[in-house]
C-alpha cells in the first residue's frame, strides 16, 4: 500500500500523453510565430538593408513600382459606406487572413512544412493580405471532406471568429467539397494556395499575353469547381423543342451550369488561340536571333530569387524590381556582352514556386520556351532562403518536364546564388560544394559579378567553322561581325585588307568562302 501511495504522490520521470500533446502543441505555436515573422518588414530588412526591395543604381527609376503601389490597399481602414453618396472616397482594407496547413511525416518534417506555411504567408501578404494567424495539423493525409480534422476545423472557426478574419487560406489545392466543408464550419470565404497564385498573378501582368494567359490559368482552374443550387438551375423545355419535335422530347434542357461549363470552355478556347498568335512574333524574333548565330542565355529560378535584379545588373535593363513574390510575369529579352565583346541575350523568365499550379504551366507555356530554346539557362537562387535545396529541386522539375514534353535535350545550366551578402556562409559552402557548376553572386552589392560574366562566356557555344581569310577594306562590316558572334584567333593588317585567323558559323563562313586565303604547297 505504502509503495501505491509512493507512485501516486512522487512526480512521474516519464512524459505523459497530455504533457506530450501539450508540448506538441507549444510546438506548433512556436512554429507559426516564426512563420508570421518570416515575411514581415524585419526579415526585409534584414535581407535588404534600409531600402526593403534593395534597389541599386542599375534597377533604375522604378515607375513600375510606384504605379503598383499606388494602387495598393491600405491598412486600417474600412470597407463600408456610411453613405451611398461617398462611393468616389470609398476606402479600402487588407483582408484579414488565417493560415492553415496539413503535413505528413512520411512526406515532409516539420521545418519543410514551416517553410512551405511561411511561402504561403508571403503569397497571402503579396495578394494584398493581413496575415493573423495559423494553424498547422499533423496528418497522414488531408480529410476528404474538410482538409483539417474535424476537431482542428472547428478550433480554426474559433480562431477566425477570434481574431475577426474573413478569409482562410489553406496550404494545398481543395477540392469543391473541401471548400464547402470547411466553409461551412468556419463561415468565412475559403481559398487554396492555386487560387492566391492566380490572384498575384492577375494583379502583375501587364502584357495582352500576360492578361490572357492568367486569364486561361484562372478559367482552367475555375471550370471543375463551379457548383449550382438544385433544379432551380436547369432550363425547362431543352432538346429538341424548340426544332418542332413536340410530344416526348421535352427534356430538363440545358442546366445553368453546364451553360456556363460551355461558355467557359469556348472562351478558353478563344485565349488559347489568341495566346498561340501573339507567341508568333517571339518565335520570329527568336528565329531571328538564331539566324544571326546570336546566343540566348535564359534567366530562370525561383520567385523573388532576384533574377530581375540579376539582369538589371547585367544589362542595365531597369525592369520592375520588388521584394514580393511573383513581382516580374511578362518575360524581358536584352542584350549582353561577354568580357571579350561577343554579344548574346539575356531573357528574364517568370519565377516557378513549390506546387507550382499545373494550370499556369499551361497558360505560361509559351513564356517557358524562352528556357528550352536558349543555350544557356542562368539558374538563380535565393542563398539567403531557409531551404534553397528545395528552390532548386522544384524549378528543376518543372524544367524536366519541359524537355521531356518538347522532346529536346537539357540546357547546360550555371547556378547563380544570388545575395551572397546576406546568406549564412555556412549555406554558401554548402551549395557550392554540393552545385559542381555555380557560382556566389550579389546583385544588389556587385560582388562576383566578373566570375559569373567569366562563366557564363565559357559555357556559350563556340563558332565550329575555323578559316584564314583576307577581308578587302571596303567589307570592314564582315570583319565587325566576325569580332561580334565569331572567335577570333589572329588578325593582322597587310595591303591587300584584315587578315583574320578565327572560328564562325556556317552562315557567315559561306560569306566569306569567297576571302578565303588559299595556301600553296
Amino acid at each position: 500500500m505504502n509503495q501505491r501511495h509512493a507512485s501516486a504522490t512522487e512526480p512521474s520521470t516519464e512524459p505523459t500523453h497530455t504533457d506530450r500533446d501539450t508540448e506538441s502543441s507549444l510546438e506548433f505555436d512556436r512554429a507559426i510565430a516564426r512563420i508570421l515573422r518570416g515575411h514581415g518588414e524585419n526579415a526585409a530588412q534584414e535581407v535588404h538593408g534600409d531600402d526593403p526591395d534593395g534597389h541599386t543604381s542599375f534597377d533604375g527609376d522604378q515607375l513600375d513600382l510606384a504605379d503598383r503601389r499606388a494602387l495598393r490597399r491600405a491598412a486600417g481602414l474600412s470597407t463600408e459606406l456610411s453613405d451611398v453618396t461617398e462611393v468616389e472616397y470609398r476606402q479600402l482594407r487588407l483582408e484579414r487572413v488565417v493560415l492553415a496547413g496539413v503535413w505528413s511525416s512520411a512526406d515532409s518534417n516539420r521545418a519543410e512544412a514551416e517553410v512551405s506555411l511561411q511561402e504561403l504567408s508571403a503569397l497571402a501578404a503579396t495578394a494584398g493580405s493581413d496575415v493573423l494567424a495559423g494553424v498547422l495539423q499533423r496528418r497522414t493525409t488531408p480529410d476528404v471532406a474538410t482538409y483539417l480534422g474535424s476537431g482542428k476545423a472547428q478550433a480554426l472557426a474559433d480562431l477566425v471568429a477570434a481574431e475577426g478574419a474573413d478569409t482562410v487560406v489553406c496550404d494545398g489545392e481543395l477540392s469543391a467539397s473541401q471548400r464547402r466543408g470547411l466553409e461551412d464550419i468556419v463561415k468565412v470565404k475559403v481559398v487554396d494556395r492555386t487560387a492566391v497564385i492566380l490572384d498575384i498573378f492577375a494583379q502583375h501582368a501587364k502584357s495582352r499575353e500576360g492578361k490572357a494567359q492568367v486569364e486561361l490559368a484562372q478559367l482552367e482552374y475555375l471550370l471543375p469547381r463551379l457548383r449550382g443550387w438544385g433544379e432551380s438551375m436547369s432550363r425547362q423545355a431543352g432538346g429538341r423543342v424548340a426544332g418542332g419535335a413536340g410530344i416526348g422530347s421535352r427534356g430538363p434542357g440545358e442546366t445553368k451550369i453546364e451553360l456556363d461549363r460551355r461558355r467557359i470552355r469556348g472562351r478558353m478556347a478563344k485565349l488559347r488561340r489568341e495566346i498561340k498568335g501573339m507567341g508568333t512574333t517571339r518565335v520570329e524574333k527568336r528565329s531571328l536571333r538564331h539566324a544571326r548565330a546570336v546566343p540566348a542565355v535564359s534567366i530562370a529560378g525561383y520567385t523573388n530569387a532576384g533574377k530581375s535584379s540579376l539582369l538589371n545588373r547585367l544589362t542595365g535593363a531597369g525592369v520592375l524590381v520588388e521584394n514580393a513574390l511573383f513581382a516580374t510575369l511578362d518575360p524581358t529579352v536584352r542584350r549582353a556582352q561577354t568580357p571579350e565583346g561577343r554579344p548574346y541575350t539575356l531573357a528574364d523568365t517568370v519565377g516557378f514556386v513549390r506546387a507550382l499550379p499545373h494550370q499556369l504551366v499551361e497558360a505560361f507555356r509559351s513564356t517557358l520556351e524562352e528556357v528550352a530554346e536558349s543555350d544557356v539557362v542562368l539558374h538563380v537562387v535565393d542563398g539567403s532562403h531557409p531551404d534553397p535545396e528545395g528552390q532548386l529541386a522544384a524549378v528543376r522539375a518543372v524544367l524536366s518536364d519541359l524537355y521531356t514534353e518538347r522532346d529536346a535535350p537539357a540546357v547546360p545550366e550555371l547556378v547563380a546564388i544570388n545575395k551572397a551578402d546576406a546568406a549564412d556562409p555556412e549555406v554558401l559552402d554548402r551549395l557550392l560544394r554540393k552545385e559542381k557548376n555555380a557560382v556566389a553572386v550579389s546583385a544588389r552589392t556587385g560582388a562576383g559579378m566578373d566570375e559569373l560574366l567569366a562563366r557564363i562566356a565559357e559555357m556559350l557555344p563556340v563558332p565550329d567553322v575555323e578559316l584564314e581569310v583576307v577581308v578587302p577594306y571596303d567589307r570592314g562590316e564582315l570583319v565587325h561581325r566576325v569580332h561580334t558572334t565569331g572567335q577570333v584567333l589572329d588578325e593582322e593588317h597587310t595591303a591587300d585588307g584584315t587578315r583574320l585567323l578565327a572560328r564562325v558559323r556556317p552562315r557567315l563562313a559561306a560569306e566569306l568562302e569567297r576571302f578565303r586565303l588559299t595556301r600553296t604547297a
